[in-house]
């Protein structure tokens, strides 16, 4: 009966908002390493989280390993003779998953909302203020709304503060914002370098669309170094078995910004894999924190 409990509130919480009278968790194929057979996880079966210990396998391109990194994986990490993987059209992939209980995850989504709806109660001034700067200085909306890909692969759609002329937008986003771009506003500039644009998405959080923390998430097709990302990093879709994140482990390690270097595209997904396997409600705390530090109170941006 408790193991029956744990995983309808698993469910529960990793579904999105919209979905507690349908869970809509994406199905996929898993099987162990050398195992022919391979067990279904879809809306009809037990939840895609579970507390089995798993790994992840890399082989990042050789770089010089950087200690001061708190929380980065390695940049080698060896799999146990039993690794998880996900399998889609014949082929496998190592397969990150939590070894947090479900409870954890309820908590999990339960601070989301709670500290989501805080925030956006305590930044009332600031985001009136700068929607009002926004709309007097440029025409245009106030918010920006861009389709992203989230949980299960599927897209939802992404609010930001406007940092651009309307007129040189890129809807798509795949086209990366690059130092001195001509299409950012002068208020734009200083929203993008204190990531104060990016606290509409806390509207994202409250709908059950993102989470406070997990992977960023990104526009259909996004490019790495030239090319798409999945096609730079094999386990780029493993990161869409969460929920995204307005930060994440990546963020907070330094990798942000352009994904225009191969092997810091590759090391964001590595820590976004190694977020997903090592996940705990302190774990967040700690990320959220370290994201007030660096990020807004530094003016570093994300």
């Amino acid at each position: 009966m408790r193991s029956h409990l744990n995983d309808f509130v698993g469910r529960l919480f990793s579904a999105p908002s919209d979905a507690f009278s349908s869970f809509a968790q994406p199905s996929f194929a898993y099987a162990s390493a050398g195992s022919r057979s391979a067990r279904r996880f879809g809306p009809s079966s037990e939840p895609l989280m579970s507390s089995t210990s798993m790994s992840v396998l890399w082989q990042p391109d050789s770089q010089p390993k950087n200690r001061d990194r708190v929380g980065a994986p390695s940049t080698a990490r060896r799999a146990p003779s039993s690794t998880a993987r996900l399998v889609r059209g014949g082929e496998s992939a190592p397969m990150p998953i939590a070894r947090a209980g479900a409870w954890q995850f309820a908590i999990k989504r339960s601070l989301d909302f709670l500290l989501a709806l805080a925030a956006l109660i305590a930044l009332a001034p600031l985001l009136l203020t700068i929607a009002a700067i926004i709309r007097l200085t440029s025409r245009g909306p106030v918010l920006f709304s861009q389709e992203r890909v989230g949980l299960g692969n599927e897209t939802f759609r992404i609010f930001k503060f406007r940092s651009m002329y309307t007129d040189r937008c890129d809807l798509s986003g795949v086209a990366q914002t690059t130092e001195n771009d001509p299409r950012v506003t002068p208020i734009g500039r200083f929203i993008r370098r204190t990531s104060i644009d990016e606290l509409p998405q806390l509207l994202n959080v409250l709908k059950g669309d993102m989470s406070l923390v997990g992977p960023r998430p990104h526009v259909p097709g996004m490019l790495a170094a030239g090319v798409p990302y999945d096609e730079l990093v094999p386990n780029y879709g493993l990161r869409h078995i969460v929920r995204p994140g307005l930060t994440g482990l990546a963020q907070v390690n330094g990798y942000r910004g352009p994904t225009t270097d191969a092997y810091k595209a590759r090391r964001r997904v590595e820590c976004d894999l190694e977020y997903i396997r090592s996940f705990n409600v302190l774990l967040d705390i700690k990320i959220i924190l370290r994201t007030i530090r660096s990020e807004f109170l530094s003016g570093s941006g994300c």
